[in-house]
């Protein structure tokens, strides 16, 4: 069976008439994605950051060879970094039965160290026969169970059917073949979202696709962050694994506090890196002044990258608020105005910081050592400013590589 035609790269318009299902944890996730790929006809397009030999990894593989078999077309695109320890075995099994296999930048280790850490494909989306798509941060892999133990993770994405899976589809052809680096500039916000919409009668919501690249929409994501910060008038929930924004983007969450709007923040209570405490930490005495409240979730480890403002305005996505998000890598959210989806994310959320979380007072906030506090001003500086560094460098426009049978 052949596949689908490849089509145009997405318009620049919110789409109306879109059905949404928020999606926690691989508990929801996996059995979404794996139902769809069993039933998928015609094609079946997946970009990872993060795909493991485990459970759930071989799990994918079995659906992936099968889905192939049958004459469905089926691209997978994993990242060099992420995904580095997939086997040969395991990638030649997949691209044997058919399967479209890539890699994005593989870097080979030089003095036993890996060389490709910046400007990452950190996206997470699934493309079944054009119909249906779901967009996240939840990786393939078993660490997104809750059987995995305390350091499962606690995550989001969405499911989605309607008018925009065809900008994700079309995104995802665009990325992963042949786009230029010059062409019109992708800033799907600066219309009305409710003027020249696509529009269909599958649906009520009101979605549109955000992405973060090295090209043409190097800050689209935290441009449509700030919108919303901006335009909010009761409330602001912010859950995000890695909070470390630009200086605009807190200037506009402080400002928003400052004017009676409700923020909460609700931030990962177990940081992975010293240099994320000392460097997150100067930053709460400054939110907190201005009447922000701050909930560490310390259950288990926080991956969420998830957002709701005021009564309809959500997002759902693979963007931390961190330099490395925001500056450097691939990225992709999807961005909801749908006043039922809102409210369904905004009570879990609030479940969490009611229930598993600890509030952050203004004293407990701050550091009276000296010492401590100079150096979580300069990890603050250090992550903030060197990813923009690398960022105004030359980069070099990299693609996913096929890998073929052989070279598995």
């Amino acid at each position: 069976m052949s596949h689908p035609a490849r089509t145009p790269a997405p318009t620049r318009h919110w789409t109306i008439g879109n059905q949404l299902r928020l999606l926690e944890n691989g508990e929801e996730f996996f059995p979404q994605v794996f139902e769809a790929i069993a039933g998928a006809t015609q094609e079946v397009l997946i970009e990872t950051f993060i795909l493991f030999e485990d459970q759930v990894g071989n799990e994918l593989q079995r659906l992936l060879i099968a889905a192939a078999q049958r004459g469905v077309h089926v691209e997978l695109v994993v990242d060099g970094y992420g995904s580095e320890e997939l086997t040969p075995a395991f990638i030649a099994a997949l691209t044997e039965a058919g399967v479209r296999f890539k890699r994005f930048d593989p870097q080979p280790r030089k003095l036993g160290f890996r060389t490709n850490i910046f400007r990452r494909l950190h996206r997470k989306t699934v493309v079944i026969d054009g119909r249906q798509a779901m967009i996240g941060g939840i990786n393939f892999s078993a660490e997104h169970l809750r059987e995995y133990g305390p350091e499962s993770k606690q995550d989001y994405s969405v499911a989605v059917e309607g008018p925009v899976v065809e900008h994700v589809r079309a995104h995802f052809l665009k990325h992963n073949e042949a786009a230029t680096r010059h062409g019109w500039r992708w800033r799907p916000w600066q219309l009305p979202w409710h003027r020249r919409a696509v529009e269909s009668d599958s649906g009520t919501s009101g979605a549109m696709l955000v992405v973060r690249d090295n090209d043409q929409h190097r800050d689209d994501i935290e441009h449509v962050y700030r919108l919303g910060l901006r335009n909010a008038k009761q409330s602001i929930i912010i859950a995000n694994a890695y909070f470390l924004p630009g200086f605009r983007l807190m200037r506009d969450l402080r400002r928003a506090a400052e004017r009676g709007v409700t923020v909460k923040l609700l931030l990962q209570g177990r940081p992975d890196m010293p240099i994320v405490r000392w460097a997150t930490t100067a930053l709460h005495d400054e939110l907190l002044r201005a009447g922000a409240r701050i909930f560490e979730y310390r259950e288990r480890p926080l991956h969420a990258k998830v957002a709701v403002i005021d009564d309809d305005w959500s997002t759902v996505g693979s963007s931390n608020l961190d330099p490395l998000s925001l500056f450097l890598n691939l990225e992709a959210n999807l961005v909801i105005r749908d006043a039922a989806f809102a409210a369904t994310l905004r009570a879990n959320l609030e479940g969490l910081m009611q229930h598993q979380c600890h509030e952050l007072s203004l004293h407990q906030a701050r550091l009276p050592p000296l010492l401590r506090r100079l150096l979580g001003v300069l990890a603050y500086h250090l992550l903030r400013w060197l990813p923009a560094l690398l960022n105004s460098m030359p980069a070099r426009a990299s693609r996913p590589v096929i890998v073929s049978a052989h070279q598995a």
